[in-house]
């Protein structure tokens, strides 16, 4: 395994020793609203912590870009290297016992992700990468879906929670894609989303307004197995623009043809 990769393991696994232990006593947590239906917990801010001082403690010149701290105060466009960071995604199951959230940590150098991990606590399921040798879930070699045909397709997705203006139109796309594919799922935490997209648990995905930290890790874990990933118009730009499809390279083809009127 790639030192880095080794350290943003540590790192991620750290951070998943902090949720666990506050998973048994979910009661008790401080929940606190960032915006309508966007919840924070101490719990995100002391995972972060923890992944923050394992990456740099080894890597102190390092830059961060994490969801509850934010950009690093070295963060500036020279960065050859950043750490992006989701201390803990799907923070809404977290808060009600259902067990579908992870760790998310990704590497940015030269602007490539070049490391990924994602962490799932409550099934022990590592989703990792190195740009150029492959993906992995529990060190067994992962590839995308091999089914080609929509019809017969797993899609993954998430709905707008936050900001409702989006929502008739996703009820047009939720439309379409019932109508099209064999069925539509919204587990509530994107970065687990695309790893399973990456194992060919979900055939494909497709979400708008994602931040960099849900995409960063998932989208090195896809086109490492094999698979896609692009905004709505299929093309690269969506880490920082947020609007995601991925899929095997078949699904995702279809995806463009079906949500592109969407973009």
């Amino acid at each position: 395994m790639h030192p880095m990769l080794n350290t943003a393991v540590k790192a991620a696994r750290r951070g998943a020793a902090v949720i666990n232990r506050a998973s048994f006593d979910i009661d008790r947590l401080k929940v606190t609203e960032k915006q309508q239906n966007d919840f924070v917990t101490e719990v995100d801010r002391a995972a972060e912590q923890a992944i923050i001082e394992v990456l740099q403690t080894a890597y102190p010149d390092h830059a961060i870009l994490a969801e509850e701290s934010g950009p690093s105060a070295n963060l500036h466009d020279e960065n050859e290297n950043v750490w992006i960071i989701d201390p803990l995604d799907g923070t809404t199951n977290f808060i009600h016992g259902f067990p579908q959230y992870c760790v998310s940590i990704a590497l940015q150098q030269r602007g490539q992700i070049t490391q990924a991990v994602v962490y799932d606590p409550t099934r022990n399921d590592l989703f990792t990468a190195t740009k150029g040798a492959g993906a992995y879930l529990n060190e067994k070699r992962i590839r995308v879906g091999k089914r080609d045909k929509m019809a017969d397709a797993l899609i993954g997705t998430g709905f707008p929670y936050r900001d409702m203006q989006g929502l008739e139109n996703y009820m047009s796309m939720f439309k379409v894609m019932t109508q099209k594919c064999a069925g539509l799922r919204r587990p509530g935490a994107a970065a687990l989303d695309l790893a399973y997209v990456a194992c060919g648990r979900l055939d494909g995905f497709f979400e708008k307004g994602l931040q960099p930290w849900d995409v960063a890790a998932g989208s090195l874990l896809i086109t490492e197995s094999g698979g896609i990933v692009g905004n709505f118009s299929g093309e690269s730009e969506y880490i920082y623009q947020g609007d995601v499809l991925a899929g095997s390279p078949k699904i995702f083809g279809q995806l463009v043809t079906l949500l592109s009127p969407f973009a």
